[in-house]
């Protein structure tokens, strides 16, 4: 055992060292090499098909990555907004419906690009390994065939010293290493083409599937954000309706019990006067009613400084005219509140009615 394992480690190293000897002389010209310019031309496509696919699979295994990666952000974020999204705001369980038809969608896309694209895209990579070892083997083969035949030729080129049973032996190897060569490049010969041109045929399925879920994903998702956009429309109608607002019901709402910064003056006036001021009615004979603009019930001159404390309020300083006029709303006057308008800038809103008087 031990010398037939020895013998063959010595067999392998022979047939390097002539496998290098004959490349190293073909390189130096002092020998020739058999030629095949049709295989050298399959040759240089099946390299550049081979780059093409690992490529493409490089770059769509980053694709996959940076889907994933959407994935996981758009599920962050929709997490986010349940736990922030109140449940008592319009679409409150609509909006987790839709962010559920979201993850679904994005759980499909990205089976449908692993199992459509990612399976079929490898399945063709990987014939090209195999291809390159079956090349490389010819390669090997044709240097045997080539040195097998220069060994041959030398043999025969000196009939004075010719052996003739080296001769015999040197053809018997010669046809042998032939006929492996040719078997080998024949295969090649029909696979290598057949290979490139399935290429254009893969290329047109891959894409197609790829585009599709693509186009399915986006078309799918781009009605539910409609979806969802329709949800928080909503919101902001019922928002801007005050559906939302807290209301200022408290004992110390300023809006129930208006009180002037001056101790003196802290409880809700009680006069006749201060009673016709709380329901927008313009009072006689202390306020002028004369020469006033459509829609202006009377003027008022603010005593005091005020600063809102509500979106609706109004921020005056101490000496500016308001024009009181109607509420757009009846029901949101509210005692000891009146609605005007700054004459200084034209804002609108609700104050208190003890810090003015009419003028």
């Amino acid at each position: 055992m031990a010398e037939s394992k020895g013998a063959l480690i010595a067999k392998t190293v022979q047939k390097h060292a002539g496998r290098a000897k004959e490349k190293f002389l073909q390189n130096l010209g002092k020998v020739d090499r058999t030629a095949d310019d049709i295989f050298d031309e399959h040759l240089q496509n099946f390299t550049r098909q081979q780059n093409s696919a690992n490529r493409l699979q490089k770059e769509f295994n980053n694709y996959i990555r940076c889907m994933r990666a959407s994935h996981a952000a758009s599920k962050s974020l929709f997490d986010s907004l349940n736990e922030i999204y109140e449940s008592n705001w319009n679409g409150h369980e609509l909006l987790y419906v839709q962010a559920q038809n979201v993850e679904m969608l994005w759980h499909d896309f990205g089976h449908k690009l692993a199992d459509q694209v990612l399976v079929p895209l490898n399945s063709y990579q990987s014939q090209f390994p195999e291809m390159r070892k079956k090349i490389e083997k010819r390669g090997r083969k044709l240097v045997d065939f080539d040195s097998q035949r220069h060994n041959f030729q030398s043999l025969q080129s000196n009939p004075k010293k010719r052996d003739d049973i080296k001769v015999a032996k040197s053809k018997e190897m010669l046809e042998e290493a032939k006929r492996t060569y040719e078997v080998l490049n024949s295969e090649l010969h029909d696979e290598l083409p057949a290979l490139y041109d399935s290429r254009v045929l893969f290329l047109v399925t891959n894409l197609q599937t790829l585009f599709s879920a693509e186009q399915v994903f986006h078309a799918e998702t781009s009605k539910v954000y409609s979806e969802l956009e329709a949800i928080v429309d909503k919101l902001a109608t019922d928002c801007q309706r005050g559906a939302y607002t807290v209301k200022k019901s408290s004992p110390t709402s300023p809006k129930k019990s208006p009180t002037s910064p001056n101790s003196t003056m802290n409880s809700t006036p009680s006069s006749p006067l201060a009673g016709q001021l709380y329901l927008n009615i313009p009072p006689a004979p202390s306020a002028t009613t004369d020469n006033l603009p459509p829609g202006v019930l009377y003027r008022v001159k603010a005593t005091y400084k005020y600063t809102r404390e509500d979106v609706d309020e109004l921020s005056f300083e101490v000496g500016e005219i308001i024009r009181v006029v109607e509420y757009d709303d009846l029901e949101e006057q509210e005692e000891g509140w009146l609605m005007g308008i700054k004459e200084s800038n034209g804002d609108k809103g609700m104050f208190p009615a003890n810090f003015t008087r009419p003028i």
